[in-house]
């Protein structure tokens, strides 16, 4: 596996795939350039009438429900379904599933009707797609994380799909097979969007490799740019430039910094 995700990297650099964005508008501009960064090519288009035609010429589409609209539900499964018949991998970011009745009931929709390749969630997003209630703040995960790996695995197989949440730990899922990471720094959790940024890298990977290698491959990423980029920062700086640097870290990127950093079990 270790292997295989360094040779991800490259591969996105090389080929620089076009990855297919239906996101949230309040982290529409950092998933475009994490995408950029990590060396893919980021298209946002939504509009219902042109979707299906971009998705089938992506090399991967990442569907995120941060900020619904009746309008975005049409086009994230017009694409979806285009893609999935082209055999393109679809990402799906199921954000703040269990907030709302509208909200769970949109994140089924698109699990029945489009049948992802990946999703990636938190804990409460995961536990609320598994059928279990789960506690949920906005958007936010405050669920237990104890059982993510036990979920995560039940719900691959139930779904016949890759599953990663995403926490304190990460934990992806293909059936009965599950992979750990331990990367990561708690000031992702102090920045929006990083969530949605991890489903841009998944959609990145996914895009030159299978779901699962490119699953743990993006979220893999997102944990180790966290620290490298906590690891820059000087005494007397924050948030605002961890962002920054959280940018600069997954331009940085190759197969030696991953091979160095990642706690992959």
């Amino acid at each position: 596996m270790l292997s295989k995700i360094k040779a991800v990297i490259e591969k996105i650099k090389e080929q620089r795939p076009l990855v297919h964005h239906i996101t949230n508008y309040v982290t529409a501009n950092d998933s475009a350039n994490i995408t950029l960064a990590v060396g893919a090519s980021p298209v946002m288009a939504s509009e219902p009438k042109e979707v299906e035609q971009m998705a089938a010429q992506a090399a991967s589409l990442v569907l995120n429900i941060g900020t619904l609209s009746s309008l975005t539900v049409e086009a994230m499964l017009a694409a979806g379904r285009k893609a999935a018949a082209k055999g393109i991998p679809v990402i799906f970011d199921p954000v703040g599933a269990g907030a709302t009745e509208y909200r769970t009931a949109v994140a089924r929709r698109i699990l029945a009707e489009v049948k992802p390749a990946v999703i990636r969630g938190n804990m409460s997003e995961i536990t609320v797609l598994a059928g279990v209630t789960a506690d949920i703040r906005g958007v936010d995960s405050v669920a237990d994380e104890s059982n993510a790996e036990k979920i995560a695995g039940q719900l691959s197989q139930k779904l016949g799909c890759v599953v990663a949440v995403t926490g304190k730990t990460d934990f992806i899922a293909n059936g009965n097979q599950v992979r750990r990471l331990d990367n990561g720094h708690i000031m992702l959790t102090r920045v929006t969007g990083a969530g949605c940024m991890s489903s841009s890298l998944v959609g990145s990977c996914c895009a030159v490799t299978d779901a699962f290698t490119g699953a743990v491959a993006g979220v893999a990423m997102m944990g180790i740019a966290g620290e490298m980029a906590q690891q820059a920062l000087q005494p007397g700086e924050g948030t605002g430039l961890f962002r920054m640097r959280l940018f600069d870290a997954v331009s940085r990127l190759n197969g030696e910094l991953l091979g160095r950093y990642i706690r992959l079990s």
